[in-house]
């Protein structure tokens, strides 16, 4: 309960103008959301509350780092995250769950919750390939990685490549 209460912005007794709001996201966050993907999570996120007579806006901004496994050696390392986002928040009748940033509340309503925003741009500024800094730069060393080096194909000499069978057919020539 303690975690959905502290993404809970009530803005009903806020004064109109520009808040701020900080917020620690960490694996107990992810947990929540049953998302295993990475480990020991430390992402600070600022919110920039706008509250205005008819409307809200919501500037995102986050960053910090998250423990991934690399998609080449599998081998865990830090990787460093920032993302924005931005929302704007209207009231009315009508439900739209379809737009990614508009987000229409019912008339009455008095809080929002942003937890889920955190965690869509949070795991959305994860690139889809993650590759350990120590391969780019030739530092790590792993078995993984020395067993890909021997099976390079480019590695291998030509005559490797050949099958000896069709040596016999040049000799034809």
């Amino acid at each position: 309960m303690e975690r959905i209460s502290a993404f809970l912005i009530p803005f009903v007794g806020l004064k109109d103008g520009v808040h701020h709001f900080d917020f620690a996201v960490n694996d107990e966050f992810f947990e929540g959301y049953d998302f295993f993907d990475f480990k020991k999570a430390d992402v600070k996120v600022h919110l920039v509350f706008d509250k205005k007579t008819t409307m809200l806006k919501l500037d995102f901004k986050a960053s910090g780092k998250v423990n991934v496994p690399c998609d080449l050696s599998n081998e865990p390392f830090d990787l460093s995250i920032s993302s924005d986002f931005h929302l704007v928040v209207k009231f009315g009748d009508t439900d739209n769950r379809n737009d990614d940033e508009l987000l229409i509340l019912p008339h009455g309503s008095h809080q929002i919750d942003v937890a889920h925003y955190i965690y869509e741009m949070t795991v959305l500024s994860i690139p889809q390939k993650k590759i350990h800094p120590g391969i780019k730069n030739g530092t790590l060393k792993s078995e993984v990685l020395e067993k890909l080096k021997d099976l390079d194909p480019q590695k291998k000499s030509l005559s490797d490549k050949i099958d000896p069978r069709w040596n016999k057919l040049k000799d034809l020539l």
